[in-house]
């Protein structure tokens, strides 16, 4: 971890935001009291997001794969 002023955070924000990003903590200080720490956003994976997110939720019936027999007549199977 490393602290830095607000000046020198305001003068050297590109570098800072870089080293950020690259995993380094990066807290801000005014007159040497630490303010705010600057992290990288964590990027989403949409498809990981939602993977799973029905588990536990739904029940499909165990006939779920039989077409009854009035509906498969209707459609001429």
């Amino acid at each position: 971890m490393i602290q830095v002023g607000m000046h020198e955070a305001k003068t050297t924000l590109s570098k800072l935001v870089e080293r950020a990003e690259a995993g380094e903590e990066i807290v801000i200080a005014r007159h040497g009291t630490p303010v705010v720490r600057l992290v990288p956003v964590q990027r989403r994976n949409a498809m990981a997001e939602v993977r799973g997110a029905w588990r536990d939720q739904v029940e499909l019936a165990p006939d779920f794969d039989e077409l009854p027999a009035d509906i498969a007549d209707a459609f001429g199977a």
